[in-house]
C-alpha cells in the first residue's frame, strides 16, 4: 500500500499551541520531549505523526495500566494490520465516508485519510484523553476540516445516511459481558431481534458494535473489523455468525494465530472480518494467518460455499481444519463425553461455610471449586478432605430425613433472604435451591489458564463445578485404561488446541477437548 503523506507547515514550538486540547494531553506530549530542545522535539513528533507513526497513542497506552485498559477494552492496532485492512478497503472501491467506531488515537482514520483524500472522516471515541490525541493527530496531519469526532458511545452515536458508500473500519473494544450494563445487554438482544436473531446477553462489547454498524449502514456499505476471535465458536457468537451469513454480508474471515501477536501486549487469537452490507457473496473466503507478513491485503484464503459455513457450529474448525487422527488414534470424544461442571449461581451461598451448620453430611459434597486444586493434585485426586463442600439439596425437600429437615428449611430461608433465588441460574432450575451437581467424573481437567490443561484422575469421587471439565467414558473402562488415558492427555495436550483470549488465557471448550487425538481403545488396553 502506497501511503500519501500530506505536506503541512511545522507546528508551533509552544506545547499548548501544538497540542491545544487538554492538560493531560500536554503531559503526554511533554513525556516524549523531556530532556530535549522543545522546538526540535515537537518537530520530530509532528513529522513522526505525518509519516504514519503514533507517538502520542503509544505514550497513552504506556501511561494507562493494563487493568485500566482491560476495563475499557483499549487495545491499539499494529501498523501491519491497519495497512492490510486499508489495502483491502482500497480494492473494494472509493468510499464517500469512513467511520471508525472506536477510533482511539486515529490509526485507522489517519491511514484511510491518506488513501481516500476526498472521504469524510468520522471517529467515534468515548475516552476523553483518546479524543484529544485523535484531534491532535488529525490536526497535525491537516485532516481536521474533513473530520468529525463524536465523543460518545458508538451505540448512541448519531451518524446519518449520506449519498455514496460508507466504509466502516476499526478495532471495536473488547469488553467482556461482566462489565456491560444490563440496559446495554437488553439493547443488544432487542437489536438482534430486529433482524430475526436470538442473541445471548453473554456477548462481549465487540459484537454489540457489529449490530450497531448494521443499524447505521445501507446496502452496499462495507467494512472490516478486527476483534478477538472467540465469537467463532461460542454460543453467544452465533448471532454474529448468523448476521454475517445474512444481512451483514460476510465476504472473508482472517484468523490470526496468537503467536503472530496481533496486539503487542495481549496474546490473543484475532479475527479480521470483512463484510459488504446486504450483498453477501455466494462463497466465504477463509484464511488462517500464521504471521502478520501473511496478511497480504487480506487477499489470501480458501473459499467455501456459504451453505457449508452455515452448517458448521464452530467456525474455527473450517478456518483451521484439524488433521485426521493417525490410523492407531481416535478423537477423545469417541471415548468420553466432556462436560463442564455445574453452575451454582452463587458460590458464596452454595459452597458450604458457617451458614451450612446443621446440614446433613450427605448433602455436603466434596467438590473441586478452584482450578488450582487440580493443578496442585498433579496426577491423582485421592483425598477429599482439603476440598470444599457444595450444598446439594434435592428438588423435593420432603425427601430429606425428618431429623435434618428443620435445619435445611432454615438454610433455604436464609439463602432466599440473600437473593439466591433471583440469580439467572436459580430461576431456570426445577427448584431454585437444587444445584444438581453432576456425578463424579473419573477424569477431571482444568480448561482455562495460561498453561496446558491439567488432567487428573479422580479417585475420591469428588464433584466439580464450572471451573473444570469432567471426562465421562461412553463405555466402561478399566482403571488401568483410565490411568493410561489420563497420562497420555497430561503429556500430549498443549495450549495449541485451545482458543487464546485477550490477556493470554487459553480456553478449551468441551467440544474442543473431544476433538483431541488419543490412542485407540485397543492400544490403551494393550
Amino acid at each position: 500500500m502506497q501511503m500519501i503523506v500530506t505536506e503541512m507547515p511545522m507546528p508551533s514550538p509552544n506545547l499548548q499551541t501544538a497540542f491545544p486540547f487538554s492538560e493531560e494531553l500536554s503531559d503526554i506530549a511533554a513525556s516524549l520531549v523531556r530532556g530535549k530542545n522543545l522546538t526540535a522535539a515537537l518537530t520530530v513528533i509532528a513529522e513522526s505523526i505525518r509519516a504514519g507513526a503514533d507517538p502520542l497513542g503509544d505514550a497513552f497506552i504506556a501511561a494507562r495500566s493494563a487493568d485500566d485498559r482491560r476495563i475499557t477494552g483499549t487495545v491499539y492496532t499494529p501498523g501491519e494490520i491497519v495497512s492490510s485492512m486499508i489495502a483491502w478497503a482500497q480494492q473494494q472501491g472509493t468510499p464517500a465516508r469512513v467511520v471508525d467506531p472506536g477510533a482511539g488515537s486515529g490509526r485507522f482514520l489517519l491511514a484511510a485519510a491518506r488513501v481516500f483524500p476526498d472521504a469524510e472522516l468520522i471517529g467515534v471515541e468515548i475516552d476523553p484523553l483518546a479524543v484529544d490525541i485523535l484531534r491532535a493527530n488529525l490536526h497535525v496531519c491537516g485532516y481536521s476540516e474533513r473530520a468529525r469526532i463524536i465523543p460518545e458511545d458508538y451505540r448512541e452515536a448519531d451518524i446519518s445516511p449520506i449519498d455514496g458508500p460508507t466504509l466502516f473500519l476499526g478495532n471495536p473494544p473488547y469488553v467482556r459481558h461482566h462489565d456491560i450494563e444490563p440496559k446495554w445487554k437488553q439493547w443488544f438482544a432487542d437489536g438482534a431481534g430486529d433482524y430475526g436473531h436470538l442473541a445471548s446477553k453473554l456477548a462481549g462489547l465487540h459484537i454489540h458494535f457489529f449490530i450497531r454498524t448494521l443499524q447505521l449502514a445501507r446496502e452496499g456499505d462495507y467494512g472490516a473489523f478486527i476483534t478477538s476471535a472467540e465469537w467463532l465458536d461460542v454460543n453467544y457468537g452465533s448471532v454474529l455468525r448468523n448476521l454475517l451469513a445474512g444481512e451483514l454480508g460476510g465476504t472473508s474471515l482472517h484468523v490470526l494465530d496468537p503467536k503472530a501477536m496481533p496486539f503487542p501486549d495481549v496474546a490473543t487469537t484475532g479475527a479480521i472480518t470483512c463484510f459488504k452490507v446486504r450483498q453477501r457473496p455466494k462463497t466465504f473466503r477463509l484464511q488462517a494467518v500464521e504471521s502478520l507478513a501473511d496478511l497480504n491485503a487480506l487477499s489470501n484464503g480458501n473459499s467455501i460455499p456459504w451453505s457449508e459455513a452455515q452448517l458448521s457450529p464452530r467456525w474455527s474448525t473450517i478456518v483451521r481444519p484439524g488433521p485426521k487422527p493417525p490410523s492407531d488414534h481416535i478423537e477423545l470424544g469417541e471415548l468420553c463425553r466432556v462436560h463442564r461442571g455445574q453452575v451454582t449461581g452463587n458460590n458464596e451461598i452454595w459452597i458450604a461455610g458457617p451458614h451450612a451448620k446443621g446440614l446433613p453430611e450427605d448433602l455436603l459434597l466434596p467438590t473441586v471449586t478452584k482450578a488450582r486444586e487440580l493443578i496442585e493434585a498433579v496426577d491423582i485426586l485421592q483425598d477429599p478432605s482439603p476440598l470444599r463442600r457444595v450444598i446439594n439439596l434435592p428438588a423435593n425437600l420432603d425427601d430429606i430425613d425428618a431429623e435434618f429437615l428443620p435445619a435445611v428449611k432454615r438454610f433455604v430461608a436464609w439463602a432466599k433472604r440473600q437473593g439466591a433465588d433471583r440469580s439467572y441460574t436459580a430461576q431456570h432450575r426445577r427448584a431454585w435451591w437444587e444445584v444438581r451437581l453432576t456425578e463424579p467424573a473419573p477424569i477431571m481437567c482444568t480448561y482455562m489458564a495460561r498453561r496446558a490443561p491439567a488432567f487428573v484422575r479422580n479417585l475420591c469421587s469428588a464433584r466439580h463445578i464450572n471451573i473444570a471439565h469432567g471426562l465421562y467414558p461412553r463405555e466402561q473402562l478399566s482403571e488401568k485404561t483410565l490411568d493410561r488415558l489420563t497420562d497420555y492427555l497430561r503429556h500430549n495436550v498443549s495450549t495449541a488446541g485451545g482458543r487464546t483470549y485477550a490477556g493470554g488465557l487459553t480456553k478449551f471448550e468441551p467440544r474442543e477437548l473431544e476433538r483431541v487425538h488419543v490412542p485407540s481403545l485397543e492400544f490403551l488396553e494393550a
